[in-house]
């Protein structure tokens, strides 16, 4: 599991770090060229049907920080999309849609992260 530390927050927000490697493409890509944009996702069963969302922009500190050492091959169609969305008007929503299996299981584990922050 990977920690993405948003803001300048000591508890980190834990997701796979495969999710987090297509998060960290589309975040530094865009923040790059000094585009904010939105984040969310919602929760489930274990903590809630609510959703949290977090405001991406170059003045809020971002790290992201791998468990595995190795590097983490991207899936070119789940990158587009997830662009896509970070551009809508909705925002890039962290989805079990999405072309990341492991999602799924970490949506309580980053609900209950943010909470705790």
């Amino acid at each position: 599991m990977g920690s993405l530390y948003y803001g300048n927050v000591e508890s980190p927000i834990v997701m796979p770090d495969r999710i987090l490697a297509h998060l960290a493409a589309i975040a530094t890509t865009k923040l790059r060229r000094s585009e904010s944009f939105v984040v969310s996702w919602k929760g489930t069963g274990d903590d809630g049907e609510g959703r949290t969302t977090l405001w991406f922009q170059p003045a809020i500190p971002l790290r992201f920080v791998y468990e595995q050492s190795a590097a983490i091959a991207l899936n070119p169609a789940t990158l587009r999309e997830m662009a896509d969305q970070a551009t809508s008007n909705g925002g890039l929503v962290l989805d079990a849609d999405l072309d990341i299996p492991e999602i799924s299981a970490a949506r309580a584990e980053t609900r209950r992260a943010v909470v705790a922050a």
